[in-house]
């Protein structure tokens, strides 16, 4: 039998359940999990590879209408995410209210297959997922619709199933040995950033991004410097906290899971930063990956 490949791209709106999706279907961690929307900011490969066939998994921003830069950048992503796909997950939340305008807007750049997951089944009704599986099925019919609880992989092996049956034939896009595009240095960041995320509330984990500026790598220990960048000073001091308090719990926190992920003893320095304004800087976008 001869070999599969393709890049199946997971599209959806923010807080969906696209990046707990994700890391179900790789089996591994690649994408970072908080309750808040708008979460996820980069696009995130995760491959998974067996001798028959591989799949290039992409997480993606959810989609929305952007405010500024930083969202124009991320919305591109989506797109170019999009423009790649062989084979397109569309998640959607079961308690969505069928406004999905903007999503829909982005899917009609493929030709690609569309499956629609129909996700957090485990927070509703049979009729309500009956409801919502006969709306999709007119709105888009797509090649098929899964009911799913991404949470408690309710349904995951079914869309494994689903994406082997539809993946093509091609050579393999990757090193077999490869598991993402990303290297260490940004999962370190983005586990600060999720620390960040569930530590702190209203404007501050949207106006922060979290930069590595020291990565050694010793036999039992990381020593890893991190600068957190926010817009104001006001953003800095409520970071920081009083007596340096809530930093300090985001680096507890952040360096159990570089230990848990890098599999090491994890030396974790941090700094805050102010750049003003920095999400609408097509600079500062650029110098942290934003931008090509």
């Amino acid at each position: 039998m001869s070999h599969r490949a393709g890049f199946v791209s997971i599209i959806g709106k923010p807080n969906a359940g696209k990046s707990t999706l994700m890391n179900a279907l790789v089996g591994e961690k690649m994408s970072i999990i908080t309750p808040k929307a708008q979460t996820t900011r980069h696009r995130i490969l995760g491959i998974v590879n067996t001798d028959d066939y591989q799949i290039v998994f992409s997480d993606t921003p959810g989609v929305i209408k952007p405010a500024y830069q930083l969202q124009e950048s991320m919305m591109h992503q989506v797109d170019g995410s999009i423009v790649d796909a062989d084979l397109i997950l569309l998640v959607t939340d079961i308690n969505e209210k069928y406004d999905e305008g903007d999503v829909m807007i982005k899917l009609q750049k493929s030709d690609a297959p569309i499956a629609v997951l129909i996700n957090k089944i485990d927070q509703s009704d049979e009729e309500t997922v009956k409801q919502k599986i006969e709306y999709w099925q007119e709105k888009l019919n797509p090649k098929a619709i899964f009911a799913i609880s991404a949470l408690h992989q309710h349904n995951v092996k079914a869309i494994m199933d689903f994406i082997l049956e539809n993946l093509p034939e091609h050579p393999a896009y990757y090193e077999k040995d490869f598991l993402t595009d990303r290297n260490d240095r940004f999962f370190a960041s983005e586990m600060i950033r999720e620390q960040v995320f569930k530590q702190y509330k209203k404007e501050i984990p949207y106006s922060t991004e979290v930069i590595i500026t020291k990565f050694e790598e010793g036999d039992k220990l990381y020593r890893i410097s991190a600068e957190i960048i926010v817009e104001r000073d006001s953003q800095k001091n409520i970071l920081i906290g009083k007596n340096g308090e809530m930093l300090k719990i985001v680096g507890t926190y952040a360096r159990r899971s570089m230990e848990e992920f890098f599999q090491k003893k994890i030396f974790l320095e941090m700094f805050v930063k102010v750049i003003t304004d920095w999400r609408s800087k097509k600079n500062y976008l650029k110098q942290f990956g934003y931008e090509d």
